[in-house]
């Protein structure tokens, strides 16, 4: 018996999956529980063994839990219960899979995907134009005593990146230990959000640098890890927002989507936590890009940057200047829409290219890239470049905003929808980028901080809540003006107009941004943009990434070529990503595709 892992995007070889590839062998699955099952675990159905064995998450109607539980191994201490999204985690055998999910009280089975941290690109060190291209200064106490929780690979024991609290859920099963990093990423993350880094010559200077850092350890030494360890860390920063005054979780991780975000496990975490009061950043992802072709395709937002109410990244290259006008979406970084579910992914996009950071100088990339790295009095950089990056940094600029609006309100914090709506607002365009690429556009932090600090969230529904008046520009430190954005990313479409300026209901706690919010006479997703973003002028069989390589199957189970998906049908559940060779069982192969979020 062996247990299979989960390895997505992987080479599709023209032999095995050719315009004349068989049909999937689906006549001996009941329709009704199959259609429970994610699309990794349904192909792991078809052509796995029944012997081997797989992780799991079964997501159960409520106070079904215990029975399921009980039912699921046998016994209590072979399952883990995750309570904020009613799902339980086991190993489970392939061939139990579908009477798992013909049970009444099983709503949803989902691999537990292997998240993962990893580089995009690695560059040179310069001088950061960082903080000028963002409009703060160099000198600030910004995001002062917000509370930011990075969940990532760890933070590195230094000086320089103090931490309030360090949590291994890797190897100390959540326990308070003292903070290490043995793989770097989480040292990068953490170093972009907050750092000591005070002395007047400082080249690397934080964005939120009077934020407070939790960390939490949820990925291994190799920059690997769950998704249920990710779930275990959330349901941690839930559970203990007031006593450790959690105010933003950062995801610089991730993995493909297999499903609709509604019974994705990870998303749902998320969505958890924002309906608590958390804001969540979470990195857009590195598949912008076909790596053997160059060319940039739409479709590669992974999960939980599908996540309606998280704040999505995506990577922008500032060409390390201040100026604006030289800005591009960064190739790699992932265009939406989302799989399934047909969002409009990223919210929003930030410097992501060739940014950085603190290194710890004993970890694996460290290691492993020893001439992309610098140090200076016992402080080790490196420069890195992904949408982790970009979610860092955004982190950075949400912490600051938060802080800027408990100064204008009196001490209250501005609820996850209100920081994502003066984000998007407060954003740049970058001229002839689509939506589906910046998505409101790039952030703009001294704007964003400019508006939540005219902004008292006291203020009745319905009621202006500006206490203040605002100029929609912001002028950079080498005297260019940028244009607000004036709009946001809400669901499948766009929202134009001075709306922000208004305390709406729609700014408040348990309300998902979709294409269900009731907005009465407001101008919704103008015909302007029509033909841009859905119309028929934009062919996305032909763009999504990976091209060919991305496979589906029709109604009566026909494989499909990307470019033969009808995508304005996207909420079909038949479209699934790449080859799903259940034979490979280590992350890491030679002939794996992904190259996961950084």
């Amino acid at each position: 018996m062996r247990l299979v892992s989960a390895l997505v995007f992987v080479v599709v070889a023209a032999t095995t999956a050719g315009p004349h590839a068989a049909a999937p062998r689906n006549q001996r699955s009941n329709r009704h529980a199959h259609a429970k099952i994610d699309k990794y675990l349904q192909h792991l159905d078809r052509v796995g063994s029944s012997s081997d064995t797989v992780r799991v998450i079964v997501t159960t109607r409520k106070g079904a839990s215990d029975k399921v539980k009980s039912d699921l191994a046998g016994s209590d201490d072979q399952v883990r219960e995750h309570k904020s999204i009613d799902a339980l985690s086991a190993t489970v055998p392939v061939g139990t899979l579908r009477a798992i999910a013909e049970r009444d009280d099983v709503i949803s089975v989902s691999v537990d995907a292997p998240v993962h941290a990893g580089a995009d690109s690695l560059g040179t060190l310069a001088d950061n134009a960082l903080l000028g291209t963002l409009g703060l200064k160099d000198k600030t106490d910004a995001g002062h005593d917000v509370v930011v929780a990075v969940l990532d690979s760890g933070i590195v024991n230094h000086a320089q990146i103090p931490v309030t609290a360090f949590y291994d859920f890797v190897n100390s099963s959540g326990d308070k230990v003292k903070q290490y990093d043995d793989y770097g990423h989480g040292t990068h993350v953490a170093g972009m959000i907050k750092n000591k880094d005070d002395k007047s010559d400082a080249r690397y200077r934080s964005v939120a640098h009077g934020s407070k850092l939790i960390g939490m350890k949820v990925l291994s030494g190799d920059g690997s890890g769950y998704t249920t360890t990710v779930i275990d860390a959330i349901e941690f920063a839930i559970a203990n927002k007031e006593k450790l005054k959690i105010a933003v979780i950062n995801l610089s991780l991730g993995h493909p989507i297999y499903e609709p975000a509604a019974t994705d496990p990870l998303v749902q975490a998320v969505e958890r936590a924002v309906d608590v009061g958390i804001v969540v950043v979470v990195a857009a992802g590195n598949e912008g890009m076909n790596r053997q072709t160059g060319d940039v395709g739409y479709g590669g937002i992974t999960s939980p940057g599908n996540a309606p109410s998280a704040i999505t990244v995506g990577a922008v290259d500032t060409k390390n200047t201040v100026t604006r006008s030289d800005d591009e979406v960064a190739p790699f970084s992932s265009r939406g829409p989302t799989w399934y579910d047909g969002y409009a992914k990223p919210d929003v996009v930030a410097p992501g290219r060739r940014v950085v950071s603190f290194m710890a100088n004993d970890c694996q990339l460290s290691r492993r890239y020893p001439q992309w790295t610098a140090t200076a009095d016992t402080r080790t950089y490196m420069a890195l470049s992904g949408s982790s990056m970009a979610a860092a940094v955004a982190t950075g600029v949400v912490a600051d905003i938060i802080d800027a609006s408990r100064h204008a309100s009196g001490g209250d914090s501005p609820s996850p929808n209100t920081v994502k709506a003066i984000l998007e607002f407060t954003a740049v365009q970058l001229p002839n980028v689509d939506v589906l690429t910046q998505g409101a556009g790039s952030i703009n932090a001294s704007g964003a901080i400019a508006l939540a600090s005219a902004i008292d969230t006291r203020t009745p529904v319905s009621s202006p809540w500006l206490a203040t008046g605002v100029t929609p520009t912001t002028t950079l430190s080498n005297g260019e003006v940028i244009d607000w954005a004036q709009h946001l990313v809400w669901g499948d479409h766009v929202v134009w107009g001075n709306y922000v300026y208004f305390n709406e209901s729609a700014w408040g706690l348990h309300v998902v941004w979709g294409d269900h919010v009731v907005w009465g006479d407001h101008v919704v997703w103008g015909n302007a943009y029509d033909s841009v973003v859905w119309g028929a002028t934009q062919i996305w069989g032909t763009h999504l990434v990976w091209g060919d390589n991305v496979l589906a199957y029709d109604a009566n189970g026909t494989l499909l070529y990307g470019d033969q998906i009808d995508w304005g049908n996207v909420a079909a559940d038949h479209v699934v990503w790449g080859s799903l060779d259940s034979t490979l069982t280590a992350l890491g192969a030679s002939t794996a595709r992904w190259s996961p979020v950084f």
